[in-house]
């Protein structure tokens, strides 16, 4: 029994579970709006239980799917896998049960949740094959993060009869783009040693961190739209005034010479933008009740 929970923290490790943070914020912003207040216990529960799923089983694959690619990067060499911290067989284990809590959590939520459940699978696990085929891999990443605000829309409602999850999820969609051009600009060399498609690959350091500017700013100007869409007030408005400053302050933090602060801008201002959201449109939500 030791060996298991061993296996298991060396599992949640490998997956990076404490960056759910990125995700499971606008997932309950979603679902906030949705409800034009607070989710029954019951939706909080199975919206939380679906989110953690997903995730651990897209990272879980990812990691499965990239483990002789990591073995040969410099960077990721250590990974979990490669490194032989973790069997393959409870790797696979362990993306099987996260699957399996995914779907029951859909099925418990409502009908359609349910049904759209395989294609949110379809789309968060598809994503480890995309860097092999398209530079642009990192709008799919987007797309699979982008689809935790809407998914809990329906969850809430039970249908999908507003553009503003669909302004939210355009947001988490581009902002995560852009994050995911940074964060693999650590990886330009091998990328195009290897063979594997990034725009970073594509158009340079230079040319990726100034598309990964562009998709910031139509994030950033989504934002707005869905500000007035909503029409929540002064607290929906500073939250997008701090998210637009800590886009910029990202931004400022890399160079195409100097990519030493590249992990601050990646894992410290992305983990602030999710919860600010969350706190500052959500905040006005009640508010405005």
């Amino acid at each position: 029994m030791a060996g298991f929970w061993q296996k298991l923290k060396t599992t949640l490790e490998m997956i990076k579970f404490e960056h759910t943070l990125f995700a499971l914020p606008f997932a309950f912003l979603g679902a906030v709006l949705a409800a034009d207040g607070l989710p029954t216990l019951w939706q909080i529960v199975w919206i939380t239980a679906a989110m953690v799923g997903a995730r651990s089983a897209a990272m879980s694959f990812n990691r499965i799917a990239d483990r002789q690619i990591d073995a040969e990067n410099p960077r990721t060499e250590g990974r979990e896998l490669p490194a032989g911290k973790l069997s393959v067989g409870f790797a696979w284990t362990f993306m099987v049960a996260s699957c399996v809590l995914f779907v029951l959590a859909a099925a418990m939520l409502n009908r359609l949740t349910f049904y759209l459940s395989p294609v949110a699978l379809a789309s968060i696990l598809g994503y480890s094959y995309a860097k092999r085929y398209t530079s642009f891999a990192h709008l799919i990443l987007g797309w699979a993060l982008a689809i935790s605000p809407t998914g809990a829309w329906i969850a809430v409602r039970g249908s999908l009869d507003s553009e503003i999850p669909l302004l939210l999820s355009l947001v988490v969609m581009m902002w995560t783009a852009g994050f995911d051009i940074l964060y693999s600009c650590q990886d330009y060399e091998y990328d195009c040693e290897k063979g594997l498609r990034s725009i970073p690959a594509r158009f340079g350091i230079r040319g990726a961190l100034w598309i990964a500017r562009l998709f910031h700013l139509q994030a950033f100007i989504v934002l707005l739209v869905l500000y007035l869409v909503t029409g929540l007030g002064s607290i929906a408005a500073a939250g997008v005034g701090v998210t637009g400053a800590l886009l910029v302050y990202q931004h400022t933090l890399i160079k195409p010479d100097d990519l030493s602060r590249l992990n601050a801008a990646f894992f410290t201002t992305n983990a602030f933008v999710s919860v600010i959201l969350f706190v500052t449109f959500g905040g006005a939500v009640f508010f405005s009740r």
